[in-house]
């Protein structure tokens, strides 16, 4: 293992190699001071169940001020990712009030589906790099109890008579799930082997504290069975179901039979209420603010494909993504891709030809869940927690997007 550390760092190290470059420190770098989420909770059974998105993102921000002891003044925008409140911003910014920052700090949200946490984090770092603002808070939230992103009403027919992909873009994800499955030969044996591996990743690593540093205690309120309301503090992932096995989920009956059988409720992400949230700014502006320099921000990008497989997008937007920075996978240390369902992951992780050791190392989707808006975040937050526990340099993300797009981001661990 020293060997293989040693290694990395020369590697990484090499003068004038692109690595080089994308490692070395400057001041006008964009850093992550902070970088921490809530408890990933079953929507409409966990311990989100009856907290408020608003609710949510006041006690994440909350956290964010008393762990990076800043002065909320100097904040100047928070970027929120959510993908199924149309009246998420209105939140934003009263949670932001709430949470003790000035009206001076100003908010917005966007929605760019199950990357919107990332693309937050990318907004606010561009925003940082060109000058528009000193430091910034990007936030992932979902509250899925009440929320998704299905569709009310199909499209305006003078849209959809143009294009066979327009009226593609209709179609719900597990449609598109079962469509790359048949596509490209991905089996209900593979799909339920990942998903497997999937929960034991994360039930070990679970039991062994790997996320308590990535996890903050949030304290809310929950209506038991009969009526009662309680006040509790919730400090895990609920999602993850311990011990299982390829067998147990091999019993499982398909969720979408009108499109196709392979896709479960046990090989496809968990519907779930949860959030995360990042502190970016200048490597200069850390250095005189005394703040820990936890990770460099590198680069991110997004790529389209066809909005019926659209599962498979980091096929397209990591490839990408690489030949800007002139790297490749095999200079990655941690990739972590979203599980939005198994028959996705199964095909990006081998059409990639990705290292599955190096992939969702602590369980991914499937396994914690996966809050539409916050997931693109929550993946930094995890990626970065296990590159300090490793001590590996190199984290890459990368999102699916519905309607049939990817997204990826690079980001180097300081820590």
């Amino acid at each position: 293992m020293a060997v293989e550390r040693i290694g990395s760092i020369l590697k990484h190290l090499s003068p004038g190699s692109s690595l080089s470059q994308i490692t070395s420190k400057n001041a006008d770098d964009v850093v992550i001071t902070l970088a921490i989420r809530t408890p990933l909770t079953k929507a409409r059974k966990g311990g989100f169940k009856d907290t408020s998105l608003e609710y949510m993102i006041y006690a994440l921000l909350k956290e964010v001020k008393e762990r990076s002891k800043l002065d909320p003044s100097l904040v100047e925008d928070i970027c929120l990712g959510n993908v199924s409140d149309g009246k998420a911003a209105y939140k934003l910014r009263a949670a932001a009030l709430a949470a003790g920052f000035p009206n001076t700090t100003s908010c917005s949200s966007l929605n760019r589906f199950c990357s919107s946490g990332l693309k937050a984090v990318a907004d606010i770092a561009h925003a940082i790099s060109s000058g528009s603002i000193e430091i910034g808070v990007a936030v992932g939230a979902e509250q899925m109890t009440v929320g998704g992103d299905a569709l009310e009403k199909p499209f305006d027919e003078k849209v959809t008579c143009h294009s066979q992909e327009a009226v593609d873009s209709m179609q719900p994800m597990g449609w598109t799930s079962e469509n790359v499955s048949r596509d490209f030969n991905i089996t209900r044996e593979e799909m339920d082997k990942y998903a497997a591996e999937s929960f034991q990743r994360a039930e070990r690593a679970q039991k062994a504290g790997l996320f308590d540093d990535e996890i903050v205690p949030i304290t809310t309120t929950v209506k038991d069975a009969d009526g009662n309301w309680k006040e509790v503090t919730l400090t895990k992932d609920d999602g993850i179901r311990p011990g299982t096995t390829v067998e147990a989920l091999s019993k499982i009956r398909s969720a979408f039979p009108q499109w196709g059988p392979t896709t479960t409720g046990g090989n496809a992400s968990q519907v779930t209420d949860g959030a995360a949230a990042i502190l970016l700014m200048k490597r200069s502006t850390a250095i005189k603010l005394g703040q820990p320099i936890l990770a460099k921000y590198v680069g991110s990008t997004v790529a389209g494909l066809a909005p019926r497989i659209m599962g498979i997008g980091p096929t397209v937007a990591i490839p990408k993504l690489l030949a800007q920075y002139n790297i490749s996978l095999a200079d990655v240390d941690v990739i972590e891709i979203n599980e939005a369902f198994a028959s996705m992951a199964v095909y990006c992780r081998d059409k990639l030809g990705l290292d599955w050791a190096k992939m969702n190392p602590r369980g991914g989707a499937i396994a914690l869940g996966h809050p539409l808006g916050a997931t693109g975040a929550r993946q930094i937050v995890t990626g970065l927690s296990e590159c300090r526990r490793t001590g590996k340099k190199i984290l890459l993300t990368s999102m699916c997007i519905g309607t049939g797009m990817g997204m990826a981001g690079l980001f180097v661990n300081e820590q």
